[in-house]
């Protein structure tokens, strides 16, 4: 419908709401003040000069009075969506990713006992397991290729207090680094000791998306963000994909990758140390994209360098786990 057809509807709509709030929704009205409806009013483009009246509700059973009270005609033009109660959003803060936290949250600091602080980016699992499993990176929780099967993970890392007591599972597997050219990834996951809860969704504006990016579907100039144990919640732009021949200095020398997403802050830096292990997601969807393993302090156009990332489905497969979104 036109635009100025949309705004009569949902100043009709809005006015029959105001004198008939739906069944309940007025407990959910700030006390003292005057009741709410229980529904977001608004117009959603979907051609040119044409739109279609947005309708945002709690739960479904509004959402079926409200389309009990439209005609056939106006069913067409509208688009009801149930998106739950709305809360405001925040991110953590760096000072809060670095403390000690239960349940686990994506952002938080993680490390092997040998190993400073890195982030623990998300969860996953074995196909066929019901167990979590904390995804990061091999040179976080498994030293680079130092540990073994079995060693504790902590949280937070040793960088920011850790002890043995702050153990919250051990490792589980890591892909090995070769010293020939070629790596694809920088990834380990560990399992949760019994009694560890975990909050998969926890990331800034909620749970990612359950789809994975394919490595091949990442574009340059997307838009992208993450959340790591340093830098806390940042907002970024893909400036390459399938970069070769990436050069990375670990403490026993340079080990090569190829297929990297390469990324840029908005606004100064994207990573810093410390964020290693983050998962990156694509803002416009939350589709997540890529494990962040290393990063550069020189060379973005904002200043700050540049990230690198592994694409997240070459890290799942290359892991033999499956992501999970909670």
């Amino acid at each position: 419908m036109l635009p100025d057809s949309a705004r009569e509807l949902k100043a009709r709509l809005s006015q029959r709401l105001s004198e008939a709030p739906l069944s309940g929704a007025t407990a959910r009205a700030v006390e003292g003040a005057r009741p709410w409806s229980g529904v977001a009013l608004g117009l959603r483009p979907v051609a040119p000069d044409q739109v279609h009246l947005a309708i945002r509700l709690v739960s479904q059973a509004d959402a079926d009075v409200v389309l009990a009270g439209l005609d056939a005609g106006a069913r067409e033009e509208v688009d009801v969506r149930v998106i739950g109660p709305v809360r405001p959003l925040s991110s953590p803060t760096p000072d809060e990713l670095q403390r000690r936290t239960r349940p686990l949250r994506p952002g938080l600091s993680v490390s092997h006992p040998d190993v400073t602080a890195g982030t623990l980016g998300g969860f996953v699992r074995r196909p066929g397991s019901q167990g979590l499993l904390v995804l990061s990176n091999n040179h976080v929780l498994a030293n680079s290729d130092a540990a073994a099967e079995g060693d504790d993970v902590l949280q937070p890392g040793i960088a920011d207090g850790g002890r043995a007591s702050d153990r919250i599972g051990r490792l589980a597997s890591f892909v090995r680094f070769s010293r020939e050219p070629g790596n694809l990834v920088d990834a380990a996951v560990a399992t949760l000791d019994p009694g560890i809860l975990a909050d998969p969704g926890g990331y800034p504006g909620g749970r990612l998306a359950s789809l994975v990016a394919a490595a091949d579907a990442v574009d340059p100039d997307e838009l992208v963000e993450k959340v790591g144990r340093t830098t806390g919640h940042t907002r970024g732009r893909i400036t390459a994909v399938e970069v070769d021949g990436v050069g990375v200095q670990y403490d026993d020398g340079v080990h090569t990758f190829d297929d990297q997403v390469e990324v840029e802050g908005l606004t100064g830096a994207f990573s810093a140390g410390g964020d290693s292990g983050s998962v990156i997601w694509r803002s416009s969807d939350r589709a997540p994209l890529g494990l962040l393993f290393a990063g550069s302090t020189v060379g973005g156009s904002a200043g700050g360098g540049v990230t690198f990332a592994n694409p997240l489905a070459t890290v799942l497969r290359e892991l033999g786990v499956e992501w999970f979104a909670g």
